[in-house]
């Protein structure tokens, strides 16, 4: 069993070697990478991303980031393509080639059949001098000095800069598209991220009970309404259905812990004035927030017209996986 400080060092030595990789990306970054910003920005075909073994894994990464902040991509793996999936390159389509040395087999062959059909090449390489780098119209390089593999062998540093030049292309895109919080929503309504932007308090409190009470009605109604709406919680309104306060089981518990003489107590004895509300319109996340900022776990919601229509708790936002 290998000493602990072995390990700790190990890994430490792996992580400062691929952040240093990355910060010298800073300096290798020139007109080239904005020049295919541009050229992506305009053009009115897809990204199709290709490369091969660690690197083909990076482009299916770089295609998903891209196909959610707005840039439509498709992955192509260069061995498959040679065999019959050159296909899926259109005529607008764009290639963005992922290898570090850019002189492996597949590319060799991959290459001259895309420059045949006129298809623009991006490279991403640790080598612009090699047959890929060559071939490009444009050059993002990727080189690194070492790999974090202590044979330098195994593609470590390398991929990790290929999928930060990725990551770097799609944000300066989603920028320049002017790509917002609800387009992204629109890309991952399924998700808790997606549902952060699109959910509605309104969405939250339509399967809830409305519990309510009026400030005369005498505690043991209270009692029942609270145990009978299950969110322990009631809004004490009046009678134009405006909110006057709020009564909890916590209230309850409070009540009783100091008396259990409860005969001629009615609801405004122990209501809380002045309760937390929030619109019907507001966000979901917007009802989290105002939940965590006053350590509670029930809000009330009202309507444009301030008048009490629900209430949402902590646990209808943990179960739409927003919490």
């Amino acid at each position: 069993m290998k000493n602990l400080n072995e390990i700790l060092s190990s890994a430490k030595n792996t992580i400062r070697l691929q952040s240093e990789a990355i910060a010298n990306l800073t300096e290798l970054l020139d007109d080239s990478f904005a020049n295919a910003v541009n050229y992506l920005l305009n053009s009115k075909g897809r990204v199709i991303l290709t490369g091969i073994g660690k690197s083909a894994n990076i482009g299916t990464k770089i295609v998903a980031t891209l196909n959610s902040t707005g840039t439509p991509a498709v992955f192509m793996h260069a061995a498959d393509a040679i065999h019959g999936d050159l296909g899926n390159v259109q005529k607008d389509d764009t290639v963005i080639c992922l290898s570090k040395s850019g002189n492996t087999p597949e590319i060799k062959v991959l290459i001259p059949l895309i420059r045949s059909s006129k298809n623009k090449i991006i490279a991403i390489t640790g080598n612009p001098n090699s047959f890929l780098g060559k071939n490009a119209d444009f050059i993002l390089n990727s080189y690194v000095p070492k790999e974090a593999c202590p044979n330098n062998l195994a593609p470590t540093t390398s991929t990790t800069t290929q999928l930060v030049l990725g990551d770097a292309l799609a944000v300066c895109l989603l920028e320049l598209r002017g790509f917002s919080s609800n387009d992204f929503a629109k890309y991952h309504p399924g998700g808790s991220l997606g549902k952060r932007l699109y959910l509605r308090v309104s969405d939250l409190i339509k399967n809830n009970e409305l519990p309510k009470v009026a400030s005369s009605d005498a505690i043991t109604k209270v009692i029942v309404e609270i145990s009978e709406k299950r969110l322990g919680v009631t809004a004490v309104v009046n009678k134009d259905n405006e909110i006057q306060g709020i009564i909890t089981d916590g209230d309850i518990r409070r009540m009783l812990n100091k008396s259990t003489i409860i005969d001629g107590l009615t609801a405004s004895d122990v209501m809380s004035k002045n309760p937390k509300s929030i619109n019907i319109n507001e966000m979901a996340i917007d009802a989290l927030n105002s939940l965590e900022d006053n350590s509670i776990s029930q809000i009330l919601v009202t309507d444009d017209a301030n008048q009490y229509v629900g209430v949402i708790h902590l646990h209808d936002l943990i179960k739409e996986g927003i919490f």
